[in-house]
């Protein structure tokens, strides 16, 4: 690194913005205990009440002074930074990512999060008619509307896309035997098609002369973003196995949170981890992994690479180039690729992933508890199979019966989910994600190691005092409510 550069604590030292902030920390000390004492070491102002890491990932403030001065060096010699020193430094992010899920290190390459290595995914597909794009009713919303957009194209052959509804809580035997059921149904549906994971025709699947087959592509959460729980991916990765069935894992809150991934063993066919969730990196930073037995089908990178290797070129028939698409598709602020290195040396320093995890199961666990005793509802997840670090909590607002009529409409839902947010970030100072799920309404907290109970406690007493208002206008026939009829006199259950 450059020579001259202080930290960026240096530059802003007596500011507001550094005052009792830790800009580095000693590798050989003792770190604090987690909790409140934690907090010096990122930058929340300190009237913020954090419950929301899970959204956007908190940069600790050493990694952040140590891609200030990456970004530095890139400034003082564009050139030399650019064309000499960040190759290097890329491979050890990459070597040190493919080291912690158990994969090669040329199976693992960054992007710019989760969303892109979806899409990259899934723009590489060759589709056919006949073929199946298969998602969930929870998916996250962009992968979702991205299977929408690649059935939707009117240039043909495309995809038919379908989902498998969950509604939860659900046990994961449950959520196997579901997505299972679909598979088959979908299978059935579609006689004249002819399903396989392994088409011919590739670098490593014979010599193309056979007639294609047909794709059924599942997208598998390994951890819904909301309601934020934990799949049995690993599982259903195995139903696709057995069933013929390309699996490509949106693990977007995966690397950090949960210990053990080992995509070795596992073997989806294609996964994508934000790495600027839970594991500190700087936003925006996600590996994706291609394991070498798939990698003839990404072609291109998105944006295409230099690297590219177009069909003329005979070098086509024996590799895309995977890895060397992917280190370079354009000029951006590399950055937050490079600081995974600094990243996992400050959770090192926090005592590694078990000890950083389990401090966060088992406040989400507490705290989820806790938040639902103050707002005198319920967890979504009482038997904890559901649950690493985040934790969903039912509002106390009404919940409706199944089978009467429905009140939450799209035009409700979004009037009180924007008072919940404005009204959490604007008069409370913290926030948790809010949704409507299976007729109710729940929020999802994430635990940090900044976190204590008493966060839990605060975001209780705010979600009450913000419900407690939502109840009261949906009742006077307010903002929310229809002239014609009361809305809560429809609901016959409450909380």
């Amino acid at each position: 690194m450059g020579d001259n550069f202080g930290s960026v604590g240096d530059i802003v030292s007596g500011s507001a913005l550094a005052r009792g902030k830790l800009w580095s920390f000693d590798p050989e000390s003792k770190p604090p205990p987690f909790g409140h004492s934690m907090k010096p070491y990122f930058g929340f102002h300190e009237k913020n009440v954090s419950l929301n890491h899970g959204s956007y990932g908190s940069l600790p403030l050493p990694v952040f002074s140590e891609c200030s001065k990456i970004q530095f060096e890139a400034e003082e010699r564009p050139d030399r930074f650019h064309r000499i020193t960040y190759m290097p430094l890329l491979k050890e992010s990459r070597r040190l990512v493919a080291e912690l899920v158990g994969a090669d290190h040329d199976e693992i390459v960054l992007v710019a999060n989760a969303t892109t290595g979806i899409n990259t995914i899934l723009r590489n597909f060759e589709w056919k008619d006949g073929d199946i794009l298969f998602g969930a009713s929870t998916t996250y919303g962009a992968v979702m509307k991205t299977l929408q957009y690649i059935g939707d194209r009117s240039a043909g052959p495309k995809p038919t896309v379908y989902a498998v509804e969950y509604t939860f809580p659900m046990k994961h035997s449950e959520i196997i035997d579901a997505t299972r059921a679909k598979i088959r149904e979908l299978k059935q549906a579609h006689p004249g098609s002819d399903f396989t994971d392994t088409p011919p025709g590739s670098l490593t699947q014979g010599d193309g002369t056979a007639p294609r087959k047909n794709k059924f592509v599942a997208i598998i959460d390994s951890i819904v973003s909301n309601p934020g729980v934990l799949l049995p991916w690993k599982e259903i990765v195995q139903v696709c196995r057995e069933e013929g069935v390309w699996s490509v894992i949106d693990a977007a809150h995966s690397i950090g949170q949960e210990v053990g991934i080992d995509l070795s063993e596992a073997q989806p066919d294609f996964w994508a981890s934000n790495c600027h969730k839970w594991l500190y990196a700087k936003r925006g930073c996600a590996a994706l992994y291609v394991p070498k037995r798939n990698q003839y089908l990404i072609k291109s990178s998105v944006p295409t690479s230099h690297s590219y290797i177009p069909a003329s070129d005979p070098r086509s028939a024996e590799t895309t180039a995977f890895v060397d698409q992917h280190e370079w598709t354009g000029t951006i602020d590399f950055s937050p690729f490079l600081s995974v290195t600094h990243a996992l040396n400050f959770r090192k320093w926090l005592g590694g992933e078990e000890v950083i995890n389990a401090y966060c199961h088992n406040l989400a666990v507490a705290g989820g508890k806790r938040l639902a005793e103050i707002l005198g509802t319920r967890v979504m997840d009482e038997t904890g199979e559901l649950t690493l670090n985040m934790t969903n909590v039912l509002l106390p607002l009404p919940v409706e019966v199944p089978g009467e009529k429905s009140i939450y409409d799209a035009e409700l839902n979004a009037k009180i989910h924007a008072t919940l947010d404005s009204r959490l970030m604007k008069e409370w100072d913290t926030y948790v994600a809010s949704f409507y799920h299976g007729g109710a309404w729940w929020c999802r907290a994430s635990a940090q190691v900044w976190n204590e109970l008493s966060d839990f406690e605060y975001v209780g007493g705010a979600l009450n005092s913000i419900c407690s208002d939502i109840r009261e206008t949906l009742n006077s026939n307010d903002s929310f409510g229809n002239p014609e009829e009361r809305l809560a006199d429809r609901f016959k259950a409450k909380v």
